[in-house]
C-alpha cells in the first residue's frame, strides 16, 4: 500500500521526503512532499476502515471536508482520492488533541473558539451540500449496517432501537450541516487550528454536535457543558433544547455497537478487537445510564464474582507477562490475553449471574448464555416497552459485568468514566 500511495503523491504532488504509517487502529500515512517550486507539504493520508465499511463511504467524508474548507470552516485541505488503496490525501495539521498543561481559563477559550467553529457550520445553507451529494439519516445508517450484518442476538441493542422508536424526537425543523462525532479537533493553546475526522458529518439536527461529545469529555475534559451551552446560544443565536440534547447522546451512545456489532461476533483481518470491545462495553453502560437517567430508575452497584484459578491460569499469566512490551500490534495481542484471562477468572460465574437474573423476567432459566441472550431478544422485541422500568437495571448489571471482564480488576481498561449529569 505504502509504494502505491507513494506513486500517488509523486505522480500530482511532488517528491515524497517520508511516508509513515501511523500505528493506530485505522490505516492512516503521514508524508512530507516537496513540490516542484521548492514548497514543502506535510500530508495526512486517511484510509478506509478494516472492520466496518461505515455508515458513509470515504468520498462522503472527503467531500464534506472539502465543502467546508471551500467555505472557509477550519478543517484541513483536501488533495485528492486515491483509488487503491482507497485513501484521501489532506494537510497534516499541528496542535494538541486534549487539554493536559492546560489552566481552565485556556481550555474554556478554545472550547468557545470551537463552539463559534460549530455555529458557522450549522448557519451554512445545507441546500448546496445537498447538491453536491452529503446525505443525511445518520442514526437509519447504523441501523441499516446493523441489520444487513447481525450474526448473533444483541439483546441490549435490539431494547435501546426500541426505546428510540417509541420516543421519536421533533427536532422542531432544525436542521444543518454537522459533524455529529463533535469534540475532535487540534488547538494551539489559545484557538482551534483544525477540526478533524468528519467522517460523520452530514444534514442532521445541529443539537447533535452539542450531545456526542458528552461522552468524549470523560477522558478529554472539555469543561462544563451548561457553561458551553449557553455560549453556543450566545455565539448561534438559537436556543438549546436539553431534552433534545439527552435524547441525541443517549442515541449516540448506541453508534458503536451498531458499528461493530458484526466485526465482534466475526473479528476480520486487521481488526483491533480490544478497542472496538471496549468503545462499545463503555458506551453501552453511557445508554443505560442515560435511560436511566431519562426515566428516573435507580441504578444499584454490582456485585462482582470472586475470581477463580482454573487449569489454564498459569499459561495464561505467562501469556499476558509475554506480550507486556512491544509494539502496537504485539500491544493489541497483550490487552486481549489480558481480557481472556479476566474472562477466564470470572466469565463462567458472570453468565451465569445473568442467567439467574432472567428467571423473575422470563419465568425460567436458559441453560447457556447464547440461549439467554436469544430469550432476552426474543422477550425485548415482543414486550414493546411495557417492562421497561425492569429491563434497565437487568441491562445495567449484564454490561456492568461484561465490562469489568475486559482486563484485570482495577485497570484503565475496566475503569469506567461518570458522564456530566444533565440535570
Amino acid at each position: 500500500m505504502e509504494e502505491r500511495i507513494r506513486a500517488w503523491l509523486e505522480k500530482h504532488l511532488g517528491r515524497v521526503d517520508r511516508l509513515e504509517r501511523q500505528a493506530r487502529w485505522r490505516p492512516v500515512w503521514f508524508a512530507d512532499v516537496t513540490r516542484g517550486d521548492g514548497t514543502r507539504l506535510r500530508l495526512c493520508v486517511r484510509g478506509d476502515r478494516t472492520d466496518y465499511p461505515g455508515i458513509y463511504p470515504l468520498e462522503h467524508e472527503m467531500l464534506v471536508q472539502r465543502l467546508l474548507n471551500e467555505r472557509g470552516i477550519r478543517v484541513p485541505a483536501v488533495y485528492g482520492w486515491i483509488d487503491d488503496p482507497r485513501a484521501y490525501v489532506m494537510d497534516r495539521v499541528d496542535g494538541q488533541v486534549d487539554f493536559a498543561g492546560c489552566g481552565d481559563a485556556q481550555r474554556d477559550a478554545v472550547m468557545d473558539d470551537y463552539l463559534g467553529i460549530l455555529a458557522e457550520i450549522h448557519a451554512l445553507d445545507p441546500a448546496p451540500f445537498e447538491a453536491a451529494g452529503v446525505q443525511g439519516d445518520g442514526m437509519g445508517g447504523y441501523e441499516r449496517w446493523y441489520r444487513s450484518s447481525k450474526k448473533r442476538p444483541d439483546p441490549f441493542l435490539e431494547f435501546c432501537l426500541g426505546w428510540l422508536r417509541r420516543h421519536p424526537l421533533d427536532m422542531r425543523g432544525r436542521r444543518s450541516v454537522v459533524v455529529w462525532d463533535s469534540g475532535q479537533f487540534h488547538h494551539d493553546g489559545q484557538r482551534i487550528t483544525a477540526v478533524l475526522d468528519l467522517e460523520l458529518a452530514h444534514i442532521g439536527d445541529p443539537l447533535m454536535d452539542l450531545a456526542a461529545y458528552r461522552m468524549r469529555d470523560t477522558i478529554i475534559g472539555y469543561g462544563d457543558f451548561r457553561r458551553m451551552y449557553a455560549k453556543y446560544e450566545e455565539l448561534s443565536g438559537t436556543p438549546v433544547d436539553l431534552e433534545a440534547i439527552q435524547h441525541h447522546h443517549f442515541a449516540f451512545t448506541l453508534s458503536n455497537q451498531l458499528a461493530f456489532h458484526a466485526a465482534l461476533a466475526d473479528p476480520p483481518p486487521g481488526s483491533d478487537y480490544m478497542t472496538n470491545l471496549q468503545w462499545c462495553h463503555e458506551t453501552n453502560l453511557f445508554a443505560v445510564e442515560a435511560l436511566a437517567e431519562y426515566q428516573g430508575v435507580e441504578l444499584a452497584p454490582v456485585e462482582l464474582p470472586e475470581a477463580e484459578v482454573s487449569a489454564a491460569a498459569v499459561p495464561g499469566r505467562h501469556l499476558v507477562e509475554s506480550l507486556r512490551s512491544g509494539d502496537y500490534e504485539q500491544r493489541r495481542l497483550f490487552r486481549l490475553a489480558r481480557h481472556i484471562r479476566r474472562v477466564d477468572e470470572i466469565g463462567r460465574a458472570c453468565a451465569e449471574a445473568d442467567l439467574d437474573d432472567l428467571v423473575p423476567l422470563l419465568g425460567r432459566r436458559p441453560r447457556t448464555w447464547q440461549e439467554g441472550d436469544a430469550a432476552l431478544e426474543e422477550f425485548v422485541l415482543a414486550d414493546d416497552g411495557r417492562s421497561d422500568e425492569a429491563l434497565v437495571p437487568l441491562f445495567h448489571r449484564r454490561l456492568w459485568r461484561a465490562h469489568q471482564m475486559l482486563g484485570p480488576a482495577g485497570s484503565a481498561m475496566t475503569t469506567h468514566h461518570a458522564l456530566q449529569p444533565l440535570a
